[in-house]
């Protein structure tokens, strides 16, 4: 479907300096940033339940908080602050 709609022509302009740099025609980017503002204000949220657990039993990652700890081994605790 196409649509009539007037714009700014400094926001053209920003739009355009987007297109160029992405090597897009400017209508694929007005595309791809109405597909981002709907998917921004919309309110299903199942993608959270559906990414919730991925890392579930990967092996190869490790703890977060025992990753964070190494690297903070060599500042000075806290208590001697």
């Amino acid at each position: 479907m196409r649509i009539l709609t007037e714009i700014p022509d400094e926001d053209i302009q920003k739009l355009d300096a987007i297109a160029a740099k992405g090597k897009k025609s400017r209508a694929a980017t007005i595309r791809d940033a109405v597909k981002l503002y709907l998917v921004q204000n919309s309110e299903d949220r199942s993608w959270i339940e559906r990414g919730a657990g991925y890392w579930k039993g990967r092996d190869d990652i490790g703890d977060a908080i025992e990753y964070q700890r190494a690297m903070r081994e060599d500042r000075r605790p806290y208590d001697d602050i």
